[in-house]
């Protein structure tokens, strides 16, 4: 049976047999649906209602007991895991996971999934695989988070790895509010939000180009699921704005560009050149119109002796390499630690404990 691989985020759970080079077999949304009975009411019948429950948030996981419930769901009834037939997973994990979480995690799936093996690894380093480097810096602009980690040799440098509590999520709250601000009357679902942030948030080429955007932009308008009628006009280009200037977000913070090259800076300097010119940018917000193309322009505008190049997606990788790309390389290093017995068996957990994840994955 081939190894599973999963990658848990706060939006997408994407999952599937380690295959390199496809894409994963199931992406879904990480946020679930329970049925909670609430006290009696008047007939002395029990009310049933819906709560929303968010399993990973910001990257971590946050309710065990809703993770189990997820991965039960893709593990039996979408791969095809049978009870008692349980085979072998790797899962990515975000940067600075802390370490009562990884062993957590590796409990429950030797405790509760009965699994024949696990491994875990970092998500910058899973990246940069699935391009074919061991050694670069990882941008990674998640639904709740955005990491910016250097990697040396398949290590990540933690000491100069930062980690931002600002993600997708939060940039889609920004574009509800701008658009709240020209069209007040209207009422917008958040789910609606973020798909007009898919659709129409895009990146000018500089900070001058946005500035002068708000009397050169056209309106457009676009109709809602429930018939009303929007205008969209400069709030498009704000969300990609907010990453180059934080102020937007009400932080006092430099942009992206400034942060990757800060970051390193502290690595020894007789690394710096490899990583900076293997720079990979990760996530679906990365993929918006303009964004690639201003990350690079900036780059090449910034005072570093050794400038920014983004790494180029292999054509023999699935399209959207981006956002699976940690997917991606769990994939491409399960086909080595698996069948190389690097991996945690049932007898190494069962000799050591949970804390044998720190041994043998990282």
């Amino acid at each position: 049976m081939e190894a599973v691989v999963v990658d848990a985020g706060s939006k997408l759970l994407k999952a599937g047999i380690a295959l390199p080079d496809q894409a994963p077999g199931l992406v879904m949304p990480s946020k679930m649906k329970t049925e909670v009975e609430e006290s009696e009411v008047a007939d002395g019948a029990a009310a049933v209602v819906e709560e929303v429950v968010q399993p990973v948030v910001r990257g971590f996981v946050k309710d065990w007991d809703a993770m189990e419930d997820l991965l039960t769901y893709v593990l039996y009834r979408n791969i095809g895991w049978e009870m008692g037939d349980e085979g072998q997973i790797l899962f990515t994990q975000p940067l600075f996971t802390p370490k009562a979480l990884r062993e957590q995690l590796v409990q429950l799936m030797f405790e509760k999934f009965n699994v024949s093996g696990f491994y875990d690894s970092e998500q910058a380093v899973l990246s940069l695989y699935a391009v074919g480097r061991i050694s670069g810096c990882t941008v990674d602009i998640g639904h709740g988070k955005i990491d910016i980690a250097p990697v040396c040799e398949g290590a990540v440098q933690h000491v100069a790895s930062k980690r931002f509590e600002i993600g997708g999520t939060d940039l889609t709250n920004l574009f509800a509010q701008e658009l709240k601000k020209s069209n007040p009357s209207v009422n917008i679902d958040i789910s609606d939000v973020e798909r007009l942030k898919e659709q129409y948030a895009c990146c000018t080429e500089d900070q001058s180009a946005f500035e002068a955007i708000a009397s050169t932009c056209q309106p457009e308008t676009h109709t809602l699921p429930d018939g009303q009628v929007i205008t969209i006009e400069k709030e498009r280009y704000i969300v990609g704005e907010a990453l180059f200037q934080p102020s937007i977000l009400g932080l006092e913070d430099y942009g992206i560009v400034h942060q990757l090259i800060t970051s390193v800076s502290n690595v020894a300097s007789e690394y710096q050149k490899q990583l900076l010119e293997n720079t990979m940018l990760c996530g679906g917000t990365v993929s918006m119109t303009g964004f690639e193309d201003r990350f690079q322009r900036e780059a090449n505008l910034s005072a570093s002796a050794i400038r920014p190049t983004l790494v180029k997606a292999p054509e023999y990788m699935p399209e959207d390499l981006a956002r699976h790309s940690a997917w991606l390389g769990g994939a491409i290093l399960a086909k080595v630690v698996f069948p190389q017995n690097q991996h945690v068996t049932k007898g190494d957990y069962d000799e050591t404990g949970p804390s044998i994840v720190h041994k043998k994955c990282f």
